[in-house]
């Protein structure tokens, strides 16, 4: 039985905590903060109840198989998950307003063809064909086995851009999203809908390769799910599986360093007022990072021929990934019947993604608007809470502490979800703003940067860093390692770190 320390109770944190746990070993993880999940905050006043990091679960098989493998009750025992449908609803500049079904290639080819045109949706049909086979390419490297020594393999891209004639001229391949947009799908709205795909997730559909096409294969083929409560109710299914499993917390216990002996990691040492003993140094025999440890062991750790990770390199480089700006509204009136618990309000700004990647504030951003059919989100029918958020430039770029600038841009993003919300300002109580600025503050993000998946191609700068690190006996897991972001993401990096800590070298990745 090792000993493993943890830093940090995220949702690849804890998940790889229960694994490890059920192997037999002994974990121990340090929080920072005074709870567990990450970014999977909840916001409670006057009866309201927000989520304040991801709103909706893709992939829930990911949770599903952690449930199995760490003890007798399958997630849906501990937790109430539904999927959502319209899985979203799209509003686009023209006017235009689609709503996609969840789960049903055939129910969203209608819908565009209804919405957009006859052809449309033979068009986004296509596209998803051509998605699936970037999946079936990528899935296993990228996703479910650890990163592979010849990574750069992965610098290939996997979607099958379609090869178009031109007179006179050499033929012409998309090789990034809004490429994909403009000659694939030829449709504005369209390509507004792919792009918002890569927005949401941080990438800029201008330079993000074609193999993003997965993002929204994943989301249309498996689905859209939300767990009652809100996603802050996962993140407590998962906590109380880890104390299931003896896994030991130690919270407002900041770690500061990775100690390091015979040339491996050996523990970690702690800041001043941790409860743990008299010594701030705990001795481990495998230390698992869920947040970046370059400035805990140095980044020297990496070097640019092992991974060519997101975010401006492994050694810790100013952020470059944008943060979410969130706005939670408190409304009066109850939520209408047949309400989409998911609309994108599209933004009519062509320059939007230049304005978020240079590190500018959006005039005009495209916004998500969550409106859940929860009773556990309002004081009583009478009243609704819905959430607003926007990809905004990370906290650096932008001063996302100025009170003015957060007060206009909240009313920016209200404004916008007026086009999903009628009576919106009539109706508002009051509101609560989240920046990056907070995200930084709460998480230790640096900049409040929000972690994109990894993704294939672009010769591999979209690749997170790899689970096992050149420090024997460290692991990194969550967000900032591989597989990258997301809520489906962190619990792959669990699933991985834990089985290369039990299988070791023969690990070949989940099954």
């Amino acid at each position: 039985m090792a000993r493993i320390a943890v830093i940090g109770a995220g949702m690849g944190a804890m998940a790889a905590a229960a694994r490890l746990a059920v192997a037999g070993h002994r974990v121990t993880v340090y929080e920072r903060s005074a709870t567990y999940g990450g970014a999977l905050g909840r916001f409670e006043r006057d009866g309201f109840a927000f989520d304040t990091g991801p709103g909706l679960l893709h992939l829930p098989a990911v949770y599903r198989d952690l449930f199995v493998k760490t003890g007798k009750k399958p997630l849906e025992e501990c937790v109430r998950m539904t999927q959502v449908d319209p899985a979203s609803r799209h509003v686009f500049p023209d006017g235009t307003d689609v709503s996609l079904p969840n789960a049903s290639r055939a129910g969203v080819v209608a819908a565009l063809d209804a919405a957009l045109g006859a052809g449309a949706g033979a068009r986004w049909g296509d596209f998803l064909g051509r998605a699936r086979d970037a999946w079936d390419r990528s899935r296993r490297p990228l996703l479910e086995e650890p990163l592979r020594a010849d990574w750069q393999v992965l610098g290939r891209d996997p979607y099958p851009a379609v090869r178009q004639r031109r007179l006179l001229r050499g033929p012409r391949l998309a090789g990034t999203v809004a490429e994909v947009g403009a000659h694939e799908l030829a449709d504005p709205r369209l390509a507004a809908l792919l792009e918002g795909y890569a927005l949401s997730y941080g990438l800029d559909p201008r330079h993000t390769p074609t193999g993003a096409a997965l993002l929204p294969y994943m989301e249309q083929t498996f689905g859209s799910w939300y767990v009652r409560g809100g996603m802050r109710a996962l993140a407590h299914a998962v906590y109380e599986r880890c104390l299931e499993r003896r896994v030991e917390f130690v919270f407002h216990a900041e770690v500061t360093r990775i100690v390091e002996k015979d040339g491996r990691a050996a523990g970690v040492e702690l800041a001043p007022g941790a409860s743990v003993g008299p010594s701030p140094v705990v001795e481990a025999d495998q230390v698992v990072a869920g947040a970046s440890p370059a400035a805990l062991a140095g980044p020297e750790l990496w070097r640019d021929e092992d991974v060519r990770p997101l975010n401006g390199g492994a050694g810790g480089g100013p952020p470059s990934v944008p943060g979410r700006f969130t706005v939670l509204l408190a409304l009066r009136e109850g939520r209408p019947d047949g309400t989409a618990h998911r609309t994108v309000v599209h933004s009519p700004d062509n320059g939007e993604a230049a304005a978020v990647f240079s590190g500018r504030t959006a005039e005009r951003p495209t916004v998500t608007v969550l409106r859940p059919d929860d009773p556990t989100t309002r004081p009583d029918d009478g009243h609704e809470a819905v959430t607003v958020t926007a990809t905004v430039a990370p906290q650096g770029p932008v001063d996302w502490t100025d009170p003015g600038l957060r007060e206009r841009y909240a009313d920016v993003l209200v404004a916008a979800a007026g086009g999903a919300v009628p009576r919106l300002r009539e109706r508002l109580r009051w509101l609560e703003v989240r920046t990056p600025a907070d995200t930084a503050s709460r998480t230790g993000a640096r900049g409040g940067s929000v972690p994109a998946p990894s993704l294939a191609g672009a010769e591999g700068r979209l690749l997170h860093p790899a689970n096992t690190t050149r420090l024997p006996g460290l692991y990194l897991v969550g967000g900032e390692a591989h597989p990258g972001g997301g809520l489906a993401h962190a619990g792959m990096s669990g699933a991985l770190v834990a089985g290369l800590i039990v299988e070791g070298a023969d690990f070949r990745g989940s099954r």
